[in-house]
């Protein structure tokens, strides 16, 4: 999915959905995380495009003046 039509399906969303959103992508970042610590797995490469679109909805909730 191209980025912007991501961001169109994000401005789609409620505000709590969004939060919602985030909290699932902290928790998907945070098993990566743990398992490249734990050495599980080797690609690092997981985690950027989790960060970013974390990024994203953080971004679209700030555009809809809602606070965290």
């Amino acid at each position: 999915m191209k980025v912007a039509e991501q961001l169109t399906e994000l401005r789609g969303l409620t505000a709590d959905d969004l939060r919602a959103k985030v909290k699932d992508l902290d928790d998907q970042i945070f098993r990566v995380r743990l398992q490249l610590s734990m050495g599980q797995t080797e690609s690092a490469g997981k985690v950027q495009p989790l960060r970013r679109e974390r990024a994203r909805v953080k971004t679209v909730l700030r555009e809809k003046g809602v606070k965290d």
